[in-house]
């Protein structure tokens, strides 16, 4: 794994510590995202534009972006100008992102909406059900084969759609 990738890997452990401490697992389930049918990344880039647009507040190499449009107008702006999907950042310490930021793209779009996290844990695959995703993004260079497996039938079984992002054959 990349220096970076177990830099920010080793930062989202510590951050979900406090998380699941602050809120447990059935606070998750009760929220009303968690019930509400998700929409199919699938279908959406299949049958539209295919265009993934990302809503990023920063980068670890390039720092803030400084936008000064909402994330309501950037996302429904995405929407508008023919996106298939929006694809919502929710780390904080090195892209700027929340998972409320989530909820709030949520609220403003139709389309479906990829949580991309560095997920680690089968709790951050619950949060993204209970904020509104429709998808999850599982990065090959921050799981084992078995945790892959893992994470993504839970995934299927909360009715999630997944997006690998893999950077080699192997």
């Amino acid at each position: 794994m990349e220096d970076i990738l177990k830099k920010i890997t080793n930062q989202t452990a510590q951050d979900l510590k406090a998380r699941k401490a602050q809120t447990p697992l059935s606070d998750l389930r009760s929220m009303e995202a968690y019930s509400r049918k998700p929409v199919s990344l699938h279908a959406s880039l299949k049958n539209g534009s295919g265009i993934i647009a990302e809503h990023k507040r920063q980068s670890p190499s390039k720092g803030s972006f400084h936008c000064p449009a909402s994330l309501q107008e950037v996302v429904k702006g995405y929407e508008n100008a023919g996106a298939s999907a929006i694809s919502c950042l929710t780390d904080e310490p090195f892209f700027g992102g929340t998972l409320d930021d989530l909820q709030e793209a949520r609220s403003q779009v139709n389309i479906p909406i990829l949580r991309k996290d560095f997920m680690i844990d089968l709790y951050q695959i619950h949060e993204a059900r209970a904020y509104g995703a429709d998808a999850i993004l599982l990065i090959a260079a921050c799981l084992n084969n078995e945790e892959l497996k893992t994470m993504s039938l839970e995934a299927i079984n909360l009715g999630l759609e997944i997006l690998f992002e893999v950077h080699d054959l192997e």
